[in-house]
């Protein structure tokens, strides 16, 4: 049997494919079990510093496989594997090669960065099926504008990847034949980032706006005073003061 879910290594960078064009690459039972299993193995892997996440064909995802689900199966753990991209504390960045639907865009808003092709279209289409955007909100909610979010919650109705970007359910959109440049731009960022620091901070917008200000400031103070005496700070720093790579970089 053919995988659903491809991985591959190289510089640092895993990238993870949902190849399951046939049902465009919608959330199977099976496909949720090996995207899980392929995003551990890239936690588990010292070696990877970055995670891309894309898909073949000409969807990105289409959400829940409907067929499984009126069939009467047992739901996938949708919700464990969108909180395992969420709580990576490896950046991962969303290749969307086309458009995405409903549980698709779970996947995207927990991914830290989202380029997609300026021809790419979305949709929140629950509502249109009787459900409502249960699970998935609980990390768009954390990325998009509420009007926006409440607009298309609501209506059911598809936007093109410049509103997507617009409303912050991604990063960018891109001319198709850009996408990988675009990707390749963030992820090389990315990987020059020292990796306990990256993974502190990708916490700090999610976290620090929850605080007081008194209280921010005074975490805040005491996170910066750690980090500057932190093995990697000690590293970066004589690296830029010596003109050299840190020692992290692949």
């Amino acid at each position: 049997m053919d995988p659903l879910v491809r991985y591959a290594e190289d510089g640092g960078t895993a990238t993870v494919t949902l190849d399951s064009p046939r049902n465009r690459n919608a959330l199977s039972r099976r496909l949720v079990a090996e995207l899980r299993e392929a995003l551990t193995t890239a936690l588990g892997d010292d070696g990877v510093r970055v995670i891309v996440l894309t898909g073949t064909g000409t969807v990105f995802c289409a959400g829940a496989d409907l067929k499984e689900q009126s069939a009467g199966e047992p739901p996938p753990d949708v919700p464990g594997l969108v909180g395992l991209i969420w709580d990576s504390p490896k950046p991962v960045v969303a290749r969307l090669n086309g458009p995405a639907r409903a549980g698709g865009l779970g996947l995207v808003t927990a991914c830290d960065l989202a380029v997609a092709p300026d021809t790419a279209t979305f949709a929140f289409t629950e509502v249109r099926l009787g459900v409502v955007p249960a699970m998935i909100a609980v990390t768009c909610l954390r990325r998009m504008d509420p009007r926006a979010a409440a607009e298309y919650f609501l209506t059911g109705e598809v936007f093109d990847a410049r509103r997507a970007q617009e409303i912050g359910l991604i990063n960018r959109a891109v001319p198709a034949d850009e996408l990988d440049a675009a990707v390749a731009h963030y992820t090389g960022m990315l990987l020059r980032g020292a990796p306990e620091a990256l993974a502190i901070a990708k916490r700090l917008p999610r976290e620090v706006p929850a605080l007081t200000v008194e209280e921010g400031f005074a975490r805040m103070a005491e996170l910066s005073a750690e980090r500057f005496g932190s093995e990697e700070a000690k590293e970066g720093i004589a690296a830029f003061l010596e003109k050299r790579d840190p020692r992290w970089l692949p």
